[in-house]
């Protein structure tokens, strides 16, 4: 990677760093703390407050991703940080649940994810693009695991509505870290117009790679409605589950190593399809502990074996949607994907939440890996780019 590359990519991650440690630092406490508010008593209002990001986040990232093709990125991420640091302040400032699921929807209203990646892509060479991609998704992951050892301290510190005045902070921080610390987007990728939407969602293989992040996603989240409980089955308290998060997601950066040798040889097809099969696995071994005696040995290794997977995909899946589609098209390109995989989120939860109260946790993880299966089938027939050019000119 060039000097420029690299300030690119560390920059960038960056930007989603301090966004995404922001939000998952409400997530450990949220369901507890928010409780405590007029209105919090109703589980349903609850659930919505929580998952509302999700929603408006889905709902807007195609119009930030299309606006960062017509007007720019770097004018889309600045307006979209600050309408995210508006909302924490809003939600800070919340005195019942009413407010705070205003605060929560205006946080995903803020919805900068596709321009960040269709940058992050303007600004790195095909053959460095999943290197890249995957300081983005190591500093996601990094971020969540250092959430879930912090958040109860910081509650404890600061209290629930100062986690939201640190995470708009943490967003205005992000925008000195646009304008001054990311590299000026190149001329070419300036594109006057629109790609147009027909365009992508009649694009077979960037549709795969669409339908794959919301399936990632809505397993990702919905395992966590069911994972915690197992892991107090088999006799870790929850106060000490970081202990098991921490070591797996931390180990499994070691994983991108072989992802990118693999890329250098050319099977970059192989081991995105590998990945893909990891997580199906993961979701069999974890039904077979849920309808037996959970063991914390193998539940610790399952969480391995799944962040292994979900880091790779998280640096390979951007990585491949930005390299397929053509430069004048990768802001609405990249603005659908992240639609996906923020509805997955909310569809994770929802259908996740769902799942267990009606049948309970072997169900939610037989679900898992059907859905994973299927993408796996679904995926099969895709082809990798190449280093020259998009899909369709390359092997």
């Amino acid at each position: 990677m060039t000097p420029t590359e690299w300030r690119a990519s560390a920059s960038l991650a960056g930007i989603f760093a301090l966004r995404m440690l922001g939000l998952f630092l409400v997530l450990p406490v949220f369901a507890l703390e928010a409780r405590r508010y007029p209105g919090g008593e109703d589980p349903l209002w609850l659930g919505l407050a929580m998952g509302i990001y999700g929603l408006t986040q889905g709902l807007l990232q195609l119009p930030f991703g299309m606006a960062s093709d017509r007007f720019g990125r770097k004018r889309v991420i600045v307006l979209g940080l600050i309408v995210f640091a508006w909302g924490s302040f809003w939600a800070a400032a919340a005195t019942d649940l009413t407010q705070l699921l205003i605060g929560r929807g205006l946080q995903g209203a803020g919805a900068v994810s596709a321009a960040v990646t269709a940058l992050l892509a303007d600004l790195t060479r095909d053959e460095v693009r999943t290197k890249a991609m995957a300081l983005v998704g190591g500093s996601i992951g990094l971020m969540f695991a250092l959430s879930l050892v912090v958040s109860p301290v910081l509650t404890a510190w600061i209290g629930f509505s100062g986690l939201f005045w640190l995470t708009g902070a943490m967003a205005l921080l992000g925008v000195g870290v646009v304008i001054w610390g990311a590299p000026p987007a190149p001329p070419q990728a300036l594109v006057q117009g629109r790609g147009r939407l027909s365009d992508v969602l009649a694009h077979a293989d960037l549709m795969r790679l669409n339908l794959g992040v919301f399936v990632l996603h809505a397993v990702q989240l919905a395992m966590w409605l069911a994972v915690p409980a197992l892991l107090v089955q088999a006799g870790l308290d929850k106060s000490r589950h970081w202990q098991v998060y921490l070591p797996a997601v931390l180990l499994s950066f070691l994983f991108l190593g072989v992802v990118f040798a693999m890329e250098r040889r050319g099977h970059l097809k192989k081991v995105f399809l590998l990945c893909i099969g990891l997580i199906a696995l993961v979701q069999v071994g974890l039904l077979m502990q849920s309808v037996g005696t959970p063991y914390l040995g193998v539940l610790a290794l399952g969480l391995l074996v799944f962040f292994c997977g979900f880091n790779a995909l998280e640096a390979t899946q951007p990585s491949l949607a930005s390299r397929i589609a053509p430069p004048a098209m990768r802001g609405t390109a990249l603005g659908i994907y992240n639609t996906l995989q923020s509805l997955g989120f909310f569809v994770g939860g929802l259908a996740g939440g769902w799942l267990v109260k009606s049948w309970g946790s072997p169900a939610l993880f037989l679900s898992c890996g059907v859905a994973m299966l299927i993408w796996l089938l679904l995926a099969w027939p895709m082809r990798a780019p190449g280093r020259a050019g998009p899909v369709g000119q390359s092997t």
